[in-house]
């Protein structure tokens, strides 16, 4: 079975710092899939809020989680600090790519990589929405 494959970028231009806690521990006794994607969703409210944006108003259009992949690395703990950086990748008609890299900075480990298919919406119309251009011009290059 073919696995997802994720590569780091070279350069993340937003990071925020989140915290492992006991409630994200699978029965593993690690931070659960689940979880990671959770983090992530945290990370992206954060990143957003940087630019004064929210999902519901991210430069007048919503946004929508249309995918997401996940691809770890190494195991994440109860406790564990993990530094989560953001980048905007992949302008479509309707939408982006947000990029994102957890490391633990007490050790320099890689944790996982993600990424996000975030879909502008009118939440008004029901419907999908073009991607504005103050958005756009935030892509990564």
């Amino acid at each position: 079975m073919p696995r997802v494959q994720l590569e780091p970028l070279a350069a993340y231009p937003f990071a925020t710092e989140l915290v492992v806690r006991t409630t994200d521990l699978n029965y593993g006794g690690h931070l659960g899939n689940d979880r990671l994607l959770a983090l992530v969703h945290e990370a992206r409210v954060a990143f957003l809020a940087s630019h004064g944006w929210s999902e519901l108003d991210c430069a007048g259009v919503g946004l929508i989680l249309g995918d997401a992949a996940l691809m770890y690395r190494a195991e994440a703990f109860a406790g564990d600090v993990l530094r989560c950086e953001v980048a905007l990748v992949e302008p479509a008609r309707a939408g982006f790519r947000l990029a994102h890299r957890l490391t633990r900075p007490a050790d320099g480990t890689l944790v996982a990589l993600v990424e996000t298919g975030m879909v502008s919406y009118d939440y008004e119309k029901r419907r999908i929405a073009p991607l504005p251009e103050a958005i756009r011009s935030m892509v990564l290059s």
